[in-house]
Order: C-alpha cells, then structure tokens, then sequence
C-alpha cells in the first residue's frame, strides 16, 4: 500500500512539473515561427514632377533590366530649356574660341602692334562657358525627372498609369520587384523566442502550398519589434539555400530555426 502510495505521488509530481514547464521546440534550441514569401527587393516608383504621361514602354510581369526607361512625361518646357541651354552652351564656346584669336591693336614707340586680347577678356570669356555648362546640366537634370527608369534588374509587379494620365507628384506610378530572388520574413516570431535567433542559424521551411520542405539560413533580424494583435514580434529574414520552383509572392510558410 505504502508502495502504491509513492508511485502515485511520483506520478501526480512528474504531471505538474510538465504543467507548469510544457515540453515545447523552444527547448532544444529551435524556434518555430511563421513566414510569408517576399522579394528580396521592392521598389515603388514615382515621379518628382506633376504631368501628364506620354509612354509607357512596359506591362505588368515584364523582366526590366537596371536603367531600362519605363514611362516617360510629356514635358515640352523641360525639353524646351535643355535646346536653349545647349545654345547658350555652343555661343559661349564660340565666342571664347573667338577671344583666344583675337587680336588688339596697339600702338607704341611710334609703331603698331597687334596683340592677344587682355588675359581677364579670356577668363570672362571662359567664365561664361563654364556657366553655359552648369546650366545645361540643371535643364538636363529637370528634364531626366520625366524618364523613369528601372534601378535594377526586376520585374514589373504594378502598374498604375496609363498614356495620356495625369500624375502627380510622388504618386506610385509602378512597381519592381524581384520576383527570381525570393526570401521569407517571419509574422509572428514573439520576443520570447528573439533571443534563440542568430544570424546565419540553419531553417527548416515548410511551404505549405507546394507541400515542400527545403533549407535556409537567417540572414537579418529587424532590430525594431511590431506589435501584431497585441503581441510584440521581430521581423526576421530568411534566405532559401535553393530556392524552389513554382514559388509565388505571398505564399506562406513554417519555419523551424535551428542553434
């Protein structure tokens, strides 16, 4: 009986100690988290200058390469200012060409002389072109702001705009994105597991909608937390060592971390 009794207390203690500290992934180091599919970059475009749209060179799921022009302003007046500065530009050089084989007639000890014009008529003469060229580089770099241009290799994710449309000013006109260089971003990885995570730690991710498990590693870990439904989370970013084929933008995953 007295054995009976002891085995029942050693039972009932090895329950509440379980109670009390559940068994979770959490204590062998890893952390379980959920993750959403994002590129690895995104870009919002938008243009500096109200106007109206001339082209659009693109459509939603183009591949751009970096500096490719995407959509361009009908901007007469800026088009305008650069062939006026380019004027300016040409009679100034001319006109210091002019005074370096210029010559002034000079009469002394009874005889005449021509002589090169006074050093500072060259330097005024230089002066000038030198501010031609500061101006047309301002008319350029106004009339550029009508060309939207992809900066990087992406994909036209969105596009908001059409020719003939009005823009205004820092209105989203399109988006880029990477879409062959994927990653994952953690939504719910809480403050109490932020701790266990490590740059460059092993991940385990399963991708639910390929029912499909690959491998990665962290690569980064916000260093701002974000409240999501009351709870304090940390963002982290989660690189593929392969990245699987048929994967989407958007689609979810479970992600185990490892030591």
């Amino acid at each position: 009986m007295k054995r009976f009794y002891w085995l029942t207390l050693l039972s009932l203690t090895a329950l509440l100690a379980l109670l009390v500290n559940p068994v979770s992934a959490a204590q062998d180091g890893t952390v379980v988290a959920s993750a959403i599919i994002v590129p690895s970059q995104i870009s919002k475009l938008a243009f500096l200058t109200p106007a109206l749209v001339r082209e659009v060179l693109v459509k939603e799921g183009d591949e751009v390469t970096a500096g490719q022009t995407l959509v361009v302003l009908n901007t007469p007046e800026a088009e305008y200012n650069v062939l006026a500065a380019e004027a300016a530009l040409r009679s100034a050089l001319g006109e210091e060409k002019v005074q370096s084989y210029r010559r002034v007639k000079d009469r002394r000890n009874g005889k005449v002389f021509f002589d090169v014009v006074p050093p500072e008529v060259r330097e005024i003469a230089h002066t000038r072109v030198q501010q031609a060229q500061a101006l047309l580089e301002v008319a350029q770099a106004s009339l550029a702001q009508s060309t939207l241009a992809a900066p990087y290799d992406a994909t036209v994710a969105s596009l908001n705009v059409g020719p003939g449309e009005y823009v205004n000013q820092n209105q989203v006109v399109l988006t880029l994105a990477t879409l062959n260089t994927l990653q994952l971003e953690t939504t719910d990885l809480s403050e109490r597991d932020i701790t266990n995570v490590k740059i460059g730690a092993p991940v385990t991710i399963f991708i639910e909608a390929l029912n499909e498990t690959v491998s990665g590693e962290v690569a980064g870990i916000s260093p701002i937390a974000d409240i999501v439904g009351g709870d304090v989370v940390f963002k982290v970013t989660i690189v593929f060592e392969d990245q699987p084929q048929n994967l989407l933008w958007g689609m979810t995953a479970e992600v185990t971390i490892g030591e």
